[in-house]
């Protein structure tokens, strides 16, 4: 069987001269007009960056390689006929821009299999943290402590022709997918479960053996898993953690370093980590109501004395979308299926119907609807993984699938280091005709 990776080669080295035309010959066609408040109100909806996995529309949600969520749902191979993409047929497509076949899908699950042992040295680096240390950090250390490991690095210091940097950056980023849900876990049971660690299962996908070696054997669990890796697996380039595994990428830092850099930006509670505080916020309006399931007006209350506080409704509004977000949808339909009775699912069920008339009432609020943080915490929690700081690790390794897919794209176009220009406050200040 032909490999991926010779797949890849008669894929995408043809559309290296696309990009070099485009650059030689067309390079002074304007793309986008930026205004003082592009620029201050965090440059959003300036095209400024070149993405091949995904792409957000504001009515439509993420298209992947042009396909929506719910195309992908019965496209993508599947462990279950009514069951749920697995990430790695996502992975083949945003890499490759074609539908994976189930052998295609076999295929990856395989060599991440064979890549996926995490060496000693990365895993004693996290043990020499503090065991309540945040999971993110536990997690971008142990990533770091992979990188010197980086077949890419080594082979640009024995010397290579930059049009090749692609081929051990493809090596480094199959290596680093197949070991994040090794190191995940491994954080996961140090952290929770006084370090009894659960070996990987040989039979199992990819995202079966998070769930596995978190201590989830119920397939539900895996089910849920493999929803939530796919949902998560990437959302344009100019979110913070995508642009920022590129941005770090294009220094020609190692993928370990670009994906490392890209999951602190994760971190951050306006990114990934919001799927935290969307279900702290919930359980914070259940013990401060005193009621297991508050109703709508109890609902509509709390969330009005939120916003006097100054403070957001977090997994409420996006800075594209402009309707509830497509992954908000399917993981609702999971919770249908599976957990309709679920207390929490409810009071999430209800969130929906109270809050975005709410918000769209304020008027600088352009989008009043969910996102995917909205609901993912009440799944997790349902099947007993209550550590909601944990949320966003998995995340994490969600989001590798896209970015590291990218930086493969990038290293193939030769993109070059990024470096925007910028200015002093006088000067935007003189564009616009004040005085200093």
């Amino acid at each position: 069987m032909e490999t991926i990776k010779e797949r890849f080669i008669e894929k995408a080295l043809p559309k290296v001269e696309v990009i070099r035309k485009l650059k030689k010959e067309h390079s002074q066609i304007p793309v986008s007009e930026v205004t003082i408040g592009h620029v201050l109100t965090g440059m959003k909806s300036i095209v400024s960056l070149l993405t091949d996995t995904s792409k957000l529309d504001p009515q439509e949600g993420i298209r992947f390689r042009g396909y929506s969520i719910p195309e992908l749902q019965k496209l993508l191979p599947k462990v279950q006929s009514d069951g749920e993409p697995l990430p790695e047929g996502l992975f083949y497509l945003m890499l490759m821009d074609e539908l994976p076949t189930p052998e295609n899908v076999a295929y990856i699950t395989s060599e991440w299999a064979q890549r996926s042992e995490v060496p000693k040295k990365a895993l004693q680096v996290i043990d020499a943290l503090p065991t309540d240390m945040h999971p993110m950090n536990q997690y971008v250390a142990g990533i770091v402590a992979l990188a010197d490991d980086s077949k890419f690095m080594k082979a640009y210091q024995s010397g290579m022709n930059k049009k090749d940097y692609w081929d051990p950056t493809y090596e480094d980023v199959m290596d680093l997918i197949a070991k994040l849900p090794r190191i995940a876990a491994y954080i996961y049971r140090r952290s929770y479960h006084n370090n009894q660690q659960i070996d990987p299962d040989p039979n199992l996908d990819w995202a079966g053996n998070l769930a596995h070696m978190m201590g989830f054997d119920d397939d539900e669990v895996k089910r849920l898993f493999r929803l939530y890796l796919f949902l998560h697996a990437d959302h344009e380039g100019g979110n913070v953690s995508a642009h920022t595994t590129h941005l770090v990428g294009s220094a020609l830092s190692s993928p370990y370093q670009a994906y490392a850099a890209g999951m602190l930006g994760l971190a951050g509670p306006l990114h990934g980590l919001a799927n935290q505080e969307v279900i702290k916020w919930i359980l914070e309006m259940i013990k401060e109501l005193n009621v297991e399931n508050p109703t709508k007006e109890q609902i509509a209350q709390y969330v009005k004395d939120t916003l006097n506080a100054g403070r957001v409704v977090p997994g409420y509004g996006h800075a594209v979308l402009r309707k509830t977000d497509p992954r908000y949808m399917a993981q609702r339909e999971f919770a249908l299926k599976f957990l309709p009775d679920d207390p929490i699912f409810k009071v999430v069920s209800n969130v929906y119907e109270v809050v975005p008339p709410i918000l769209s009432q304020i008027a600088k609020i352009q989008n009043p609807w969910p996102n995917v943080d909205a609901h993912s915490g009440a799944l997790l929690l349902h099947y007993g993984i209550k550590q909601y700081e944990f949320y966003t690790v998995l995340f994490s390794v969600s989001r590798a699938l896209g970015v590291l897919a990218q930086l493969v794209w990038d290293r193939v176009y030769g993109l070059p280091i990024e470096r925007p220009k910028s200015q002093n406050p006088a000067w935007f200040m003189e564009k616009a005709g004040l005085k200093s």
